[in-house]
């Protein structure tokens, strides 16, 4: 069965049977889990496999950066914020690097082990030092720094078998509104943001998996969002950069989404756009709007899925997880 492209959400520590008949919808691709889905590991592995038993190939996902982006906590690492890796590389790159190796596999072996699919990371965005919405979760301010250290996570993710989203494309880090809350508008022109696009793209190279851009209007390049813009992401991303991943929409149900009001036509404008699967959070009433109209299945999404022939046993993780103990 193909994967439709709505993400959804679930609302407790199992499934309703409400849900249990919307995961069976051909519009829905995946679900993402919240903290509000997880009291213990054996808790949501169950849950997990709730979700696998309606329907098996369904991708399941997660926020789990480290720092204060992390839904699951008791029973699970609790991994630093990805500035604390920063801090390490101004005083000493190697151990920097091998310490964002160990958060990768840490990160996407325990995550894989409870049956989930991946995370929404790693954070791409530069650190500007005035967004309160992404603050530490940004590796460093130097665009080459991001991608050396983000592309060692990404190296320890695809080693425990884990696929990699960068976000948030093309660079959130300049503006200080949060597009939870409100539509930031960066106002640099296209060359200005060199920088930011500089870290997607040396992530790119390195084989990034998929994206998730910013709810941020760029005002000089598109009066768009980007995750509502052919430009940025068919012109930009696709051509210019090269990228040939999944690209997923930020949370349509955030109010930086809310310039176009019925979620239906933000559902068509993003995936028209060029996202491959759009997420709907915190919302099941807007999920209930959309979920049984008819849209093109995307087989690209598949890919998203574990990559196959990956392991890193048990010992091996902990011999990474000990390389951290000094950051935790």
């Amino acid at each position: 069965m193909s994967l439709g492209p709505i993400m959804m959400d679930v609302s407790g520590l199992t499934l309703t049977d409400t849900e249990k008949t919307q995961l069976l919808k051909p519009s829905i691709g995946g679900v993402i889990l919240f903290a509000r889905n997880y009291e213990s590991r054996a808790q949501v592995q169950a849950l997990i496999a709730e979700i696998r038993q309606v329907r098996d190939e369904l991708l399941i996902a997660v926020d789990h950066e480290g720092g204060r982006v992390q839904r699951f906590r008791t029973g699970f690492t609790h991994l630093p914020a990805m500035a604390a890796l920063g801090k390490v590389y101004d005083q000493n790159p190697t151990l920097a690097k091998q310490q964002a190796l160990a958060c990768g596999v840490v990160l996407a072996y325990e995550l894989l082990e409870i049956g989930v699919d991946f995370s929404f990371a790693p954070v791409l965005d530069l650190d500007y030092e005035h967004s309160s919405v992404i603050g530490d979760r940004a590796f460093h301010a130097n665009p080459s720094v991001v991608a050396e250290l983000a592309g060692a996570l990404v190296e320890g993710m695809h080693l425990a078998g884990m696929k990699s989203v960068g976000k948030h494309f093309p660079g959130h880090g300049f503006v200080k509104l949060d597009s939870h809350l409100e539509l930031p508008i960066d106002t640099r022109s296209f060359e200005q943001m060199a920088p930011d696009m500089a870290a997607f793209e040396m992530m790119i190279n390195q084989g990034l998996d998929a994206v998730m851009p910013a709810h941020v209007i760029y005002q000089q390049v598109d009066s768009q969002p980007a995750g509502f813009s052919a430009k940025w992401l068919q012109d930009i991303l696709r051509t210019q950069l090269g990228f040939d991943g999944v690209i997923f929409s930020d949370d349509l149900s955030m109010q930086g989404a809310h310039f176009i009001a019925k979620i239906g036509d933000r559902v068509n404008t993003a995936l028209d756009s060029g996202c491959d699967m759009v997420l709907i959070c915190n919302h099941p009433e807007l999920v209930a709007q959309v979920i049984d109209e008819h849209y093109l299945a995307n087989e690209r999404l598949h890919s998203m899925r574990a990559i196959k022939g990956a392991k890193i046993d048990k010992i091996a993780y902990l011999d990474y997880l000990s390389q951290l103990q000094e950051l935790l």
